[in-house]
């Protein structure tokens, strides 16, 4: 899939609307039938209609974030300048994140001073969950995976800097948080469309994106600008 969807805005606003329509669909039955309004249910039926729920829920989910990717492509959502604390978010996101301690990877939070930036925190902070879920899904060995936030000053704009991966990993993503290189893998599977939703709303915060050189997969780094 290309990474920009602007020369297919036609097509991707279409697809959007054809698959929300039987979605609704679907999803009203599925309401009445679980209401009981077609007769009682055993348990058994009961239960598959709970998984089609499910099944249903995440076709929902992955329109709305098809809906969002084709509003960030054409430049329709505006960024909030609410300021908020960027190493607290962290520090709160890290902290509900259990995926892979099942395979002995863990999840260490570095983030103990205030760094305070503007923007969208909602949406901010679903790039930053989408970015950690991505590494701890693909860390295949038992480890430590380290979340990180700092500052790092510029010559005309101090950076909020957030790296995510393995002590080795994450130097080399500070070092190249000046001149960020523009490389990272945003179209990988389990995650939906939220890396590619995350990085854009990274970058309309006027910030940048990238993962190791070699090891995109290893890890990432975002920066954004520090409030003044």
């Amino acid at each position: 899939m290309p990474s920009d969807l602007s020369r297919l805005h036609p097509a991707w606003s279409l697809a959007i609307h054809e698959l929300r329509t039987p979605l609704a669909v679907a999803s009203g039955y599925l309401r009445m039938l679980r209401g009981e309004q077609a007769g009682a249910l055993t348990d058994m039926q009961r239960k598959m209609l709970d998984e089609t729920g499910k099944a249903c829920a995440c076709m929902g989910a992955l329109i709305a974030e098809m809906s969002e990717l084709e509003r960030l492509d054409a430049g329709e959502v505006s960024v909030p300048s609410a300021v908020f604390d960027l190493a607290a978010l962290v520090a709160e996101l890290g902290g509900r994140l259990i995926e892979g301690q099942a395979r002995g990877v863990h999840l260490e939070v570095r983030a103990t001073r205030p760094v305070m930036v503007a923007g969208d925190r909602t949406r901010l902070a679903a790039a930053l969950s989408a970015l950690m879920h991505a590494t701890l899904q693909e860390r295949s060995e038992p480890g430590v995976i380290v979340v990180e936030c700092s500052t790092l000053p510029g010559t005309s704009q101090t950076w909020a800097i957030v790296t995510i991966g393995d002590e080795v990993t994450t130097r080399s993503l500070v070092d190249a948080a000046r001149e960020p290189p523009s490389r990272f893998d945003e179209w990988r599977g389990g995650l939906g469309l939220a890396l590619p939703v995350g990085r854009r709303v990274i970058e309309a915060h006027g910030g940048a994106l990238w993962s190791p050189v070699g090891a995109p997969r290893a890890g990432s780094a975002l920066r954004l600008p520090v409030a003044t």
